[in-house]
């Protein structure tokens, strides 16, 4: 599913995404749709042909209002109805997201390359949220065993909520059951380790 298009980068890893509305699209995304800690794919046509630049996970949102700026004292008049849908429109959602690898091809077989990106993604790429079977690809390594290689990458970038995405992350995929043995133990460790830490923390 389309949830929007890049508008603005943060930083190589960290762009900004506006979400499709009503007035760019017949059925744009409900709020379920692009939740926090949800795995998009940024992806577009170019002369003809799929690129794939870049898997994310949402971060942080913004609602953009410019009219809530424009409060206060002023002169009133009949509202004109040429101009006000023009208004109605300038209401946008941004979603932050943090790039954390790029989704591989290698014959009938795809898997995950965790970490930051070397290219840079273009303006109006468009973003989609990811499939769980797209997840699960991502999550495995070229010989297809299961992989989590961007857990400091989201601590250092994630944002405000770091340590709360990481969390969400790595409750989701031991939910999953996509690891096993001493791999799902391994992840069991980090999100037990990642909690205390987040509660200590917060006790200080």
């Amino acid at each position: 599913m389309r949830l929007g298009k890049v508008v603005k980068s943060n930083s190589h890893c960290d762009y900004i995404v506006e979400l499709d509305d009503e007035t760019s699209r017949e059925n744009p995304p409900k709020p379920d749709d692009f939740g926090f800690g949800s795995f998009v794919r940024l992806e577009s046509r170019i002369a003809g042909c799929d690129r794939h630049w870049a898997v994310g996970l949402i971060y942080n949102s913004q609602l953009f209002n410019p009219m809530f700026l424009n409060m206060g004292p002023r002169l009133s008049s009949e509202p004109d109805p040429v101009f006000t849908p023009d208004l109605i429109s300038e209401t946008r959602t941004l979603l932050w997201t943090i790039l954390i690898g790029t989704l591989e091809q290698n014959d009938d077989l795809s898997y995950g390359q965790h970490g930051i990106p070397k290219v840079i993604v273009p303006v109006n790429t468009a973003v989609y949220r990811m499939t769980p079977d797209e997840i699960y690809r991502f999550h495995l390594n070229e010989t297809q065993r299961p992989q989590f290689c961007y857990y400091s990458l989201l601590l250092r970038c994630g944002g405000t909520f770091a340590s709360q995405l990481t969390q969400q992350v790595l409750t989701e995929l031991v939910d999953s059951n996509l690891f096993a043995g001493a791999d799902q133990r391994a992840l069991k460790v980090l999100c037990k380790e990642l909690s205390w830490k987040s509660t200590m923390g917060a006790m200080k």
